[in-house]
């Protein structure tokens, strides 16, 4: 299989334009986590549905969902025409009016979310969402220590890049307060498990020790993704997180979830909480989420807030803000978006999908190539963990990464790739027919990484 092509402009005259994206973009773009001068980036000009092509037509199979963010799939028509419509009413507005269109998109959520959280903060996205949360809980708390895992990303701002637990933090640690922990990760567990029931339980005896090690009357918070996402894809073993909450508890500690990656049905779930019956009716205090809201297609994210945390800003000021927050063409696109993912029962497709197609897909490629320590996830949200050496589990070397997402794109499918892993992380819509087509590309390029080791 090679990429396809799809006509988009006149012959020649496409290869053209990619050329001038490429130059534009190596003149004038500085990129995020990137050294600049080695970038090459491929050229997306449009895309539709679980597709992406550039201006010559090369067509790709998107099973990145750009970053984990295109839940709805790409120039999804319902979420285009709320856009907009809005567009041509009104296209912005300060954020301390009253708009309709944001109290709307704040009801969907909130119709969404556990029972007792019902206030939305809207941000520009996941991680000033994160800075946010952790805000509030200082000041409801009025602690300052906010505990967070090392296997971890909530985004670069000030404390949510410090808060993150993996190399980002480490360039930018100017935030005060942040303690990391271990979570639960039993393929390459910490805490010499055997069994997921070994590992949630030292998990939280950790977790426990550094609290209390740190001063419990110190720490406003744990922030923890629900799902780890970029850090690896690592679904809580069971009673993780209910003790998690149970030590919150105890303490008076605010719980938040980062929901940023894992929500609005990456999960195969609206909250991939929800995936976790131990959590039923004890969420967390703070929900924080952005990407799949509105599948990105304009900028924005939140906190979910509990009644208890909202009513400390009753009659005091809540010291933070941001102008665009609640941005009436983003909250469209949240309407548009959660409207269509209801009325087309996209979360119960992505549920449906990872359990009958991706994940029987990858567990028939694990059983097949030696290169694949592990395969784990559910709904559209999973990964493949590549070994040189499935005894020692050494992580392959990150050279057969790069080949893995060369031949991938040779092939006509975008893959998600990060650290020794391919992240499996196609829109929610995703049909059988294209989860088949990429298990098929899998299949061909870890063949050739099968080689390699």
């Amino acid at each position: 299989m090679t990429a396809t092509q799809h006509p988009t402009t006149a012959p020649g005259e496409g290869a053209d334009l990619d050329a001038r994206t490429k130059t534009l973009d190596r003149s004038h773009v500085f990129h995020s986590w990137s050294a600049q001068g080695a970038l090459d980036p491929m050229v997306v000009a449009g895309g539709l549905g679980c597709h992406v092509w550039d201006h010559a037509g090369n067509r790709y199979l998107d099973f990145s969902s750009q970053l984990v963010n295109v839940n709805i799939g790409h120039q999804h028509p319902k979420v285009v025409a709320a856009i907009q419509a809005q567009a041509a009413q009104l296209a912005t507005i300060a954020p301390a009016t009253a708009n309709l269109t944001r109290g709307e998109a704040a009801r969907r959520i909130t119709d969404r979310a556990p029972e007792g959280l019902n206030k939305v903060f809207f941000t520009n996205g996941g991680a000033d969402a994160n800075e946010n949360a952790v805000r509030m809980a200082r000041l409801h708390t009025g602690r300052d220590k906010v505990i967070s895992t090392y296997r971890s990303y909530h985004g670069n701002t000030g404390a949510a890049v410090v808060a993150t637990g993996d190399w980002r933090r480490v360039p930018n640690e100017y935030a005060r307060g942040h303690v990391h922990v271990f979570g639960p990760y039993l393929y390459r567990s910490e805490f010499w498990a055997t069994t997921p029931e070994e590992e949630s339980e030292r998990a939280l005896q950790h977790l426990r020790r550094v609290v209390e090690s740190e001063g419990a009357s110190s720490v406003a918070a744990v922030l923890l993704e629900t799902i780890p996402g970029t850090a690896g894809i690592m679904v809580p073993p069971p009673g993780y997180l209910a003790g998690v909450r149970e030590l919150c508890d105890k303490h008076g500690i605010v719980m938040i979830l980062d929901e940023v990656m894992a929500g609005f049905g990456r999960s195969g779930e609206w909250f991939a909480l929800d995936a976790f019956s131990e959590l039923d009716g004890h969420g967390p205090d703070l929900i924080t989420f952005a990407k799949g809201v509105n599948s990105g297609y304009v900028p924005v994210g939140g906190v979910l807030i509990s009644d208890a945390i909202a009513a400390d800003f009753d009659e005091t000021v809540f010291p933070g803000g941001l102008t665009y927050s609640g941005h009436p063409l983003a909250a469209a696109s949240i309407i548009g978006a959660l409207d269509a993912m209801e009325e087309e029962g996209i979360v119960a497709n992505a549920r449906r999908i990872g359990a009958e197609a991706i994940g029987p897909g990858l567990a028939e490629l694990a059983e097949k190539h030696p290169v694949v320590g592990e395969v784990r996830g559910l709904g559209v949200f999973w990964a493949v963990e590549l070994v040189a050496d499935r005894d020692s589990r050494a992580p392959v070397p990150p050279a057969l990464i790069g080949l893995a997402k060369k031949e991938c794109m040779a092939r006509g499918l975008l893959p998600f790739a990060a650290d020794n892993r391919l992240h499996v992380v196609p829109p929610c819509v995703v049909t059988d027919d294209e989860v088949a087509e990429a298990m098929a590309v899998y299949d061909d390029v870890l063949t050739i990484l099968d080689r390699e080791i």
